[in-house]
């Protein structure tokens, strides 16, 4: 599947997604970047608690299938990308998601702040059953 154009750092954050590559995903951020997952919940600040976040939620699904980016829009060092997300929990629920992203990037070019907004009852409703 192609994605949409995007700046490198996003477009690894979402290709290391597909792939289950945890240390990929931490290094498409800033040193102290900071992940809202999802916005509204405590801020996950520097990559290495970000790595930590990733590496204690992917387990929890067997596949994780990743997040895919719909739609691309960069304005600057700003990009707001939508998505959906797919995964089958651990035991055998399918749980799809979607979501719009929005990163700002740092001079370097890699994310320092990424807001994710999507519904999060939802997702973990899918959980429950």
């Amino acid at each position: 599947m192609s994605f949409p154009a995007m700046p490198l750092a996003v477009l690894q954050f979402f290709r290391a997604s597909q792939d289950g590559d945890v240390d990929a995903w931490a290094q498409s951020f800033a040193v102290d970047g900071v992940f809202h997952d999802p916005v509204g919940t405590p801020p996950i600040t520097g990559r290495a608690a970000i790595h930590d976040f990733i590496a204690s939620a992917l387990p929890n699904f067997q596949p994780f299938l990743g997040l895919t980016p719909l739609e691309a829009h960069t304005v600057g060092n700003r990009v707001a990308v939508s998505w959906s997300g797919a995964a089958v929990a651990l035991d055998g629920k399918p749980v799809n998601w979607s979501g719009i992203n929005v990163y700002e990037l740092g001079e370097d070019g890699l994310i320092q702040d990424a807001k994710a907004y999507f519904n999060h009852a939802a997702f973990e409703a899918q959980l429950a059953g």
